[in-house]
């Protein structure tokens, strides 16, 4: 474990399944700190950054927006298609990702601390975290999520589901399972238990 005398809760779950609801009501009710994988992973492609040379220099122009920054679209249509691609580019990441949650866990004096990371499984971080909670919905129902949230059809959706572990195997890994598949009230009472039953 990164640190023994913290309490790390690792929220994972497939693409559109609910992990950023579940984090922003355990920040705004129990006002823990969250730390965001998306969101290191967003730091370490931004403008001048090494990995974005990288990506640039194996993709070209065509994954290059005119303002110089990343074209996600087009570099998600090469990796949600092509599993080698995908690997060189986590490659290029997660390591990246792994440094920032190490350092800031490091730095929070917060005894209890989210870490929000889709890739929890895949990347190979489940050390970071002291206690696994999935969060999860049926598979129809993250398809129809993902179409709606990201305005894509449905094989690209697909695509992007099964570019991770499947959600079934991620349930037999987790220490709490929250389902998703309700309302939010539902869902909430499920965290507020979660929370006060694996705490101290």
């Amino acid at each position: 474990m990164t640190n023994c005398n913290k309490r790390l809760i690792g929220i994972t779950g497939g693409i559109a399944t609910g992990k950023s609801t579940v984090s922003r009501y355990l920040s705004d009710i129990y006002q823990l700190p969250i730390l965001d994988a998306d969101l290191y992973a967003r730091e370490a492609v931004k403008i001048g950054s090494p990995i974005l040379e990288a990506i640039f220099e194996r993709y070209g122009d065509r994954v290059k927006m005119p303002d110089n920054t990343l074209d996600r679209k087009q570099l998600g249509e090469i990796i949600f298609n092509q599993l080698n691609e995908r690997r060189w580019l986590e490659s290029q990441i997660h390591p990246y990702v792994r440094t920032c949650f190490e350092t800031a866990i490091a730095q929070l004096e917060a005894k209890t601390i989210v870490l929000v990371i889709p890739l929890l499984f895949e990347s190979n971080m489940t050390d970071l975290v002291t206690e696994i909670w999935l969060v999860y919905c049926s598979r129809d129902e993250q398809i129809k999520r993902l179409m709606e949230r990201d305005k894509i059809s449905p094989e690209q959706a697909i695509a992007r589901l099964e570019s991770q572990l499947p959600i079934e195997k991620k349930v037999a890994l987790a220490d709490i399972i929250l389902d998703n598949s309700s309302t939010k009230e539902h869902l909430f009472r499920q965290i507020d238990k979660a929370f006060k039953e694996t705490g101290d």
